[in-house]
């Protein structure tokens, strides 16, 4: 989507990429955008700073690399749960989607720190394409398992496709930011919540949708 990366940068071996990389996600995670430093990320990865430029146009370039960095990371986790889940019913592949979001907040906190970052600083360049880019890829994945559903004949005939995906979309989105941010939650605590408690949340959700989405 970007194209923010030079030749460079590619042609590098992988574990000087992934020291790199690790490096920026740690400095906007933790610094948002505008507070990252490039001093940080090149002492980090330990490089020269003119390297950097060699790899990367500029502060910018790194930022958009991140971001298709984490989103590539995303597609591959969700394909892996939509393949693993083919046969299962509509609503078991929902819940299976969810839990695969919760661990991978868990795995990767600074990726999805930066999204959270996206989200709410209106200062990040290209963040309406970003945030477009982001609800794309959420809604399409989506209407996928929607489009599959009505096919099976495991949700209702009459359910509006657009409508359904949005509502799951928002859902799912909201449950995972609960997870994160403690102001985002003063019902369930899925802050604090406990692996067990947190599947259990995910659960009640699933049930609720299965009353109304139902076939």
């Amino acid at each position: 989507m970007t194209q923010t990366v030079l030749p460079t940068f590619i042609n590098l071996p992988l574990a000087k990429q992934e020291k790199i990389v690790a490096a920026a996600l740690a400095e906007f995670a933790d610094k948002g955008y505008q507070q990252a430093s490039i001093n940080v990320m090149v002492a980090s990865s330990g490089i020269a700073k003119g390297s950097m430029y060699q790899y990367f146009k500029d502060k910018k370039g790194i930022f958009l690399y991140i971001f298709d960095f984490a989103i590539s990371l995303v597609r591959r986790t969700l394909v892996q749960v939509k393949e693993t889940t083919q046969e299962a019913d509509f609503f078991t592949r929902l819940e299976k989607s969810l839990l695969a979001g919760v661990e991978f907040i868990r795995q990767h906190p600074r990726i999805y720190a930066i999204y959270l970052k996206i989200l709410f600083d209106q200062h990040v360049p290209q963040r309406p394409q970003l945030l477009k880019a982001v609800r794309q890829f959420a809604a399409e994945y989506f209407q996928s398992l929607v489009r599959q559903g009505l096919e099976r004949g495991e949700i209702r005939a009459d359910l509006p496709g657009p409508v359904a995906t949005f509502l799951l979309d928002a859902l799912f989105d909201r449950f995972l930011q609960a997870t994160c941010v403690p102001f985002f939650d003063v019902t369930l605590g899925l802050d604090q919540a406990p692996p067990e408690e947190i599947e259990h949340r995910v659960k009640e959700l699933i049930d609720l949708l299965r009353q109304g989405l139902a076939s």
